[in-house]
């Protein structure tokens, strides 16, 4: 081949990569650049606009028995259009759709004699047989398209914790709120229009490969059991029409794996109808994101913190004075009378903030301090769900006796709902700090799967010591807490009730009359399957969280051991 043919093949193959390169521009410029405009100006030429077809991964609850029970899916139907310059008789077609419809007649009518007109939209989410039925008719000027939609096939089950989806800045539909947002990247799909643009794709997928690592979608199937929901949720609706709380809530929880089996609030919402919902705050997950003075649930932890120390031991004694005094404040048991020289068990039998004050003078401010850091109060908990708030602990670390004592007795320091359970949880399963969590698998859209991974249990209490606590619990619940009456012979029950005053925001201090009552137990005590946790915001009618949360308390305790079929641990 001689240098004139080389270069002419030269030449030809130059060409043709310029023309490519012009080709595969041009088509990057009318459907990446100008793709939106192209679109727009195609859909106003058709009697339908371009449909897309909306996908999503799944979220599964998971029963007892390990089957995955939808919480929140993707449902196929379609959306029932018309032209009405195609009708020429708009009551026989009404007619011939009310057959399978409940249609406003003077509506319909009104869309079907728009002269000229070639789309009305009558009708979305129908249901696949409806429109399947009324496609068959084949009706001029009629048309059925498909369309996919959100589902949550337990309406306000978990719906706080669940979340929603709706438009993002972008206005495409995306997660917000609870798992829905938590997990966007895995649930999230790319959603195809009937009319699919090739080189949009291809240039979307080589973005996600090269830019974003693994873009893999997927679903997430999460440890909520969807009876043992229903059962708090039953409970909380109960307790709060009975004591016209202002708002209520409860975690139930395996104390050992920080695995989450119900977490509900009041008030709540359908997600599959958001018409009528007039404050958007609802949707926020109150659990994780709002704080809350918890009273004397949290002195089981200041005794646990003393006797972990070495400040005191279980079988320690004090002098009870019915009060006390720091930095010019006055600190007294709930109803100012002394006891004497008691034993440490009745600080926690009669819930006495002298006794729980007594053992931080014992174990010094710093000291108590940071056993109240370890357990978690003050950081997130890394729960899965977005908008996690960490609590309000700045009295901890001020280290100023009065502030620390208060703390010791669960007044003047804050947290979450969630930290509150993760951080007695160290009470129930020997010691150890767990991450809260719903997730447990992930199945990807390639076919593989895994377990959802959180970080591992740290220790910071001796188990010796949560030994000596639980058997002071389990002595409250059986002697002390409605005096005894609420004992369960053949199962042990560790359990603790608190009342605290709710801060005034308006004039300062504390209000007189309102409280936050709580209330948190684990059972069987020596080898616990649940911690459970209350609480409602100024219910009406009762001082105390024992008068309002015991019987809510045991009512569940009993529903969950006998759907469980717990043995007796005694």
């Amino acid at each position: 081949m001689n240098s004139n043919s080389v270069l002419r093949i030269r030449l030809i193959v130059i060409g043709i990569c310029c023309c490519a390169l012009i080709i595969i521009g041009k088509l990057y410029w009318v459907q990446i650049v100008q793709g939106e405009v192209y679109s727009e100006k195609a859909d106003r030429q058709y009697v339908r606009p371009a449909v897309s077809n909306f996908d999503r991964g799944s979220i599964f609850f998971t029963s007892k028995d390990g089957i995955k029970v939808a919480a929140a899916t993707v449902k196929d139907g379609y959306t029932l259009s018309i032209s009405p310059k195609l009708i020429k008789d708009p009551i026989n077609v009404y007619e011939a759709l009310s057959q399978y419809l409940k249609l406003d007649k003077d509506s319909f009518i009104d869309k079907a004699s728009k002269e000229g007109d070639s789309y009305e939209e009558i009708q979305k989410r129908m249901d696949r047989t409806v429109g399947q039925s009324i496609a068959a008719l084949k009706i001029p000027g009629v048309d059925v398209q498909k369309e996919s939609w959100r589902i949550y096939p337990g309406d306000s089950l978990a719906a706080q914790t669940i979340g929603i989806i709706g438009l993002d800045k972008q206005n495409k539909l995306a997660g917000r709120y609870g798992l829905e947002s938590f997990y966007e990247d895995l649930l999230t799909r790319t959603t195809l229009s009937s009319n699919v643009n090739f080189f949009a794709e291809l240039f979307s997928g080589i973005k996600k490969s090269v830019f974003d690592g693994d873009s893999r979608g997927g679903d997430v199937q999460i440890t909520i059991e969807p009876t043992v929901e229903s059962y708090l949720e039953k409970t909380l609706v109960d307790t709060k029409k009975k004591w016209n709380s202002d708002s209520i809530g409860g975690i139930i929880m395996d104390p050992k794996t920080g695995e989450i089996y119900a977490m509900s609030q009041l008030p709540t919402f359908n997600p599959n109808d958001l018409s009528n919902i007039k404050d958007v705050g609802i949707f926020s997950n109150s659990l994780v994101e709002d704080s809350y003075e918890m009273g004397s649930i949290i002195k089981p932890l200041t005794m646990a913190a003393g006797i972990d120390s070495g400040a005191i031991t279980a079988k320690s004694t004090y002098k009870d004075e019915g009060f006390l005094t720091l930095s010019g404040r006055k600190i007294s048991n709930y109803d100012g009378k002394a006891r004497g020289v008691i034993p440490m068990q009745e600080i926690l039998s009669q819930s006495l903030n002298v006794g729980v004050a007594y053992i931080v003078s014992k174990m010094g401010s710093g000291n108590f301090s940071e056993y109240f850091l370890k357990f978690g109060f003050g950081e997130k908990t890394g729960i899965d769900q977005p908008n996690e708030q960490k609590g309000l602990v700045k009295n901890l670390v001020t280290q100023r006796d009065v502030e620390v004592a208060t703390a010791s007795y669960g007044q003047g320091i804050a947290m979450t709902p969630i930290q509150t359970i993760r951080g007695l949880s160290v009470l129930a399963n020997g010691g150890m700090l767990v991450t809260p969590h719903m997730a447990k698998t992930i199945e990807y859209t390639d076919g593989t799967s895994q377990a959802a991974e959180f970080p591992e249990p740290i220790r910071v209490l001796k188990k010796e010591t949560v030994d000596d606590v639980t058997n002071m619990l389990i002595k409250v619940v059986d002697t002390a807490l409605k005096q005894g009456d609420v004992k369960m012979e053949h199962y042990s029950i560790a359990a603790k009730t608190g009342t605290a005053q709710i801060a005034d925001p308006v004039n300062g201090g504390y209000y007189d009359d309102r409280y936050l009552h709580s209330f948190f137990g684990y059972f069987p005590a020596y080898n616990p399957k649940f911690i459970v946790f209350l609480y409602h915001v100024h219910p009406k009618g009762a001082e105390f969280a024992s008068e309002t949360l015991t019987d809510p308390f045991i009512q569940l305790a009993k529903l969950l051991i006998n759907y469980y079929e717990i043995p007796p641990d005694r």
